[in-house]
């Protein structure tokens, strides 16, 4: 039975620093009713990312910012319950940006924004906001098509546990690379070493990292996979190679900051070695997905991506869920459970 109430969260104040609860509205309101063209989708797994503080923040970004009073934006596996659309029956499950809440009216200007994964599924469905979704794919196009890594290079990769960066390290495996990951944990350097099939790991915590860089990668560093910027950044430009390149995926270290942050002390670095910095968004690949899920799909069967999922129970504590991004107490990829898998 569907209940008749549609929880949700909204956003009720631009955090300062880090987030709070407070920044956020919790709300009851009545499941919403499809008419023609229209769609109702249960919720199942919504996705906690970086980027939900940048949505939350009204500053410059590659997408126009949550509105204070909006229902939170965020990446969602669901199931549609009703569908009033040919284009989705009963029972399809899909993928797309339904926000924190228990259900979604799609409407149908905006039926072509939901993405129907396949029937039957051929894996896990968290897989499918990991390895499978987003998040595998700014792994896979940040690496390889900005990072290019050539057999034999050295690649390092912050946040190395998390969802993006313990895909890419296994990518460049792949590649042939020696691969060396930056995170936060003994616990977890053992995962990327141990499962995962790093070469090295660096706890940046505990040891000084540009004599721990100089240890790991004896011939320098080729490809820099960035997903935090700030110190690590500075430690790594010490250390990079002639011609090497630097995908730049992400910059937590600076996503709670309340004052400017400084730019990089080893700037002179990319001039001395020549290297290229890019950012990009996943965005900018949406016509080329298709390489990636052909690849990803393939590796994942051959055993040579494998991949961790922390979920929370609950839509209730996804604010609460929010903060493990932002204190390193998680490791792969981090989801809330709305509700349960169709059987």
């Amino acid at each position: 039975m569907i209940t008749r109430i549609n929880r949700q969260f909204r956003l009720a104040a631009r955090p300062v620093g880090d987030i709070k609860e407070s920044d956020f509205e919790y709300r009851e309101e009545p499941i919403p009713n499809p008419t023609e063209g229209e769609v109702l989708v249960r919720n199942i797994y919504l996705s906690l990312d970086p980027t939900n503080r940048l949505w939350m923040s009204d500053i410059p970004q590659y997408m126009p910012p949550v509105e204070i009073g909006q229902i939170m934006r965020g990446i969602v596996l669901g199931v549609v319950e009703e569908s009033k659309n040919p284009n989705l029956q009963r029972g399809d499950l899909v993928s797309g940006a339904l926000g924190w809440q228990d259900y979604t009216l799609v409407e149908e200007n905006n039926i072509l924004s939901v993405t129907r994964l396949p029937s039957p599924l051929p894996y896990p469905l968290t897989a499918f906001l990991g390895p499978l979704g987003l998040t595998g794919w700014t792994a896979y196009f940040g690496l390889l098509d900005i990072g290019q890594p050539k057999e034999g290079e050295t690649v390092v990769i912050s946040a190395a546990s998390g969802a993006v960066g313990s895909v890419a390290g296994q990518i460049a495996k792949i590649k042939g690379c020696r691969v060396v990951g930056i995170t936060g944990s003994d616990e977890k350097c053992h995962w990327l070493t141990q499962e995962l099939g790093f070469d090295a790991a660096i706890n940046y915590k505990t040891v000084d990292l540009e004599s721990a860089l100089a240890e790991s990668c004896p011939n320098g560093i080729d490809v820099y996979f960035d997903n935090v910027g700030g110190s690590i950044l500075d430690a790594v430009l010490m250390k990079v190679n002639l011609n090497a390149r630097i995908p730049l995926c992400g910059l937590i270290s600076a996503y709670n900051a309340t004052e400017p942050v400084p730019g990089p002390y080893n700037y002179s670095q990319i001039l001395m070695k020549r290297v290229r910095v890019q950012g990009f968004i996943i965005l900018d690949y949406l016509p080329r997905l298709s390489e990636a899920i052909t690849d990803m799909g393939l590796w994942l069967n051959q055993g040579k991506i494998k991949y961790a999922v922390e979920i929370v129970e609950g839509l209730e504590n996804a604010p609460l869920a929010l903060l493990k991004l932002f204190d390193g107490n998680k490791k792969g990829k981090l989801l809330v459970k709305v509700s349960e898998e169709p059987t």
